[in-house]
């Protein structure tokens, strides 16, 4: 067979062997010519011995040759095993990448619902992809008192509650449009509890890792609850301080990014501290400045996507994690309605005795602010490790340069005050226990509050869980219909709540 071949590949080699044969064929002839012609023997015996000769030597080239064909073939096959290794090594990666592209195609969620997406080198490249958080959750605070008195001595109603409602339910459609770079998003914003719905939308460019630009609805960066960590706190909701102090939503411009690896920040500009409910044309002319950075010097505070900023160490990694924040704001704020309305429209700043800062009588009796300056410093700080995490911050809030409808005992307030929660995982990425608390020292009061839960994530991923907490409150400085806060309240307050984020 291997002789076979070698005659197709090399025709120089069958001239050769076409010889021999016509020289064997010669010999073997020649015998019987010579009788047939009566030649003498010596001269037929001369013949046949050059024949032989001959015969030999054509042997010997053959053996050579079969020698060197079965060297040249050990050649030839080594080489096509060096080269089917070359060939395998080069085509694995490139397997790989079309076998990972077509998984993720394949792969609908990515970090949220992708409903369609086109390549980057279409001629019209987008990506939209679909997010929701919504939040259902039962609530009682009917072990509170009825009534609060503020620190005028004015008698006041504690609204209590005991109900059932989807608390929030956000539906995101995002990605990007003609170009990775150019970023767009449109929210629906739901409170079945404030009976509340907000259309938003933000459009951002993304000039590189350290900045994005974008405009749009958002919230104010002047807590870390208000800076990518909704919905993933360790408690129920946001505490009791951190409503009181923080700012709220409102439409504006912001830069975003990463300059350095570990350290973020937001600087952002817009129209208050909270304008959700609060129509165009009776914002004031008056701009806020807000911003937030954070540090985190030992690696990303958790995995990347949605839940990279949550409180708890679901991931239960060993090694200590860190993040280190600060955050500021200042705006002029107006009370958004006319002097003669008792109650304002601009409801983000309540006194700690829990009276709105803008309603008639807040200060003085029968005295309306029309205008206040807000400001507020806030610190923050977490640490994870192993399954257990402690998230803490605090704040420090000044209201003054008050412009009212008559004389007022005071210039300004100061309040500051903190909060602090810790979690444990005590069954893996399944149940943590955790404790929390929180405390304003203000002006007019001293609030506060302490709780204890359990937190069941009954599924394996951290978008979806289940929380039981009991929570004892004295005194809250706010309210607000889709927090588990009512101004005033003070007494045991229970609550159970599910929490879908994907």
């Amino acid at each position: 067979m291997r002789f076979s071949r070698v005659m197709r590949r090399h025709p120089a080699y069958a001239s050769v062997l076409g010889a021999v044969f016509f020289l064997a064929a010669a010999a073997v002839a020649s015998p019987a010519f010579a009788q047939s012609q009566a030649v003498d023997a010596p001269a037929v015996r001369n013949e046949l011995d050059s024949l032989k000769a001959e015969n030999a030597a054509v042997r010997d080239l053959l053996h050579k040759m079969e020698e060197q064909q079965q060297a040249l073939l050990a050649q030839v096959e080594s080489l096509q095993r060096r080269l089917e290794r070359v060939t395998a090594a080069v085509a694995q990666p490139e397997a790989a990448a079309v076998k990972d592209a077509v998984e993720k195609k394949d792969d609908h969620y990515q970090d949220g619902i992708v409903i369609w997406q086109n390549p980057e080198t279409a001629k019209v490249p987008f990506l939209l992809k679909f997010n929701n958080n919504t939040q259902v959750r039962y609530l009682n605070t009917l072990n509170s008192h009825d009534t609060f008195t503020d620190h005028l001595g004015v008698e006041r109603e504690v609204h209590n509650r005991n109900d059932i409602t989807v608390n929030r339910s956000m539906f995101v459609l995002g990605g990007y449009m003609f170009d990775p770079r150019l970023q767009y998003s449109l929210t629906v914003w739901t409170s079945a509890g404030a009976a509340s719905i907000i259309v938003a939308g933000n459009i951002g460019w993304r000039v590189n890792k350290a900045l994005t630009l974008t405009g749009g609805y958002t919230g104010v960066p002047g807590s870390r609850s208000l800076v990518n960590t909704f919905p993933f706190f360790q408690p129920t909701d946001r505490s009791m301080a951190d409503n009181f102090f923080r700012p709220g939503f409102t439409q504006g411009v912001w830069a975003s990014g990463e300059p350095v690896k570990g350290l973020n920040y937001l600087a952002f500009v817009g129209n208050g501290l909270n304008t959700l409910n609060v129509s165009a044309n009776k914002i004031d002319t008056n701009l806020l400045l807000s911003g937030s950075t954070w540090w985190e010097p030992l690696g990303a505070y958790s995995e990347a996507g949605k839940s990279r900023q949550m409180y708890d160490d679901y991931f239960a990694s060993k090694k200590t994690r860190v993040r280190i924040g600060t955050s500021v704001t200042r705006s002029r704020e107006d009370r958004f309605s006319e002097i003669d309305q008792a109650s304002p429209d601009n409801t983000s700043i309540y006194n700690s005795d829990g009276v709105l800062a803008f309603s008639t009588g807040a200060f003085a009796p029968g005295v309306t602010v029309q205008e206040a300056t807000y400001k507020m410093w806030a610190i923050d700080a977490g640490l994870k490790k192993s399954g257990f995490s402690v998230n803490g911050q605090y704040y420090f809030r000044w209201v003054g340069d008050f412009d009212a409808d008559g004389p007022l005992p005071l210039t300004s307030t100061y309040d500051h005050g903190f909060e602090l929660s810790a979690g444990q995982f005590v069954v893996p990425k399944t149940l943590v226990v955790y404790a929390r608390g929180s405390k304003v020292f203000g002006q007019f009061a001293n609030p506060y509050e302490y709780a204890g839960g359990l937190k069941w994530y009954f599924l394996p991923t951290e978008r979806l869980w289940l929380t039981g907490e009991v929570m004892r409150v004295h005194g809250a400085p706010y309210g607000g219909a889709f927090t588990p806060y009512t101004a005033g309240l003070s007494g045991w307050v229970p609550m159970i709540q599910t929490i879908l984020a994907f």
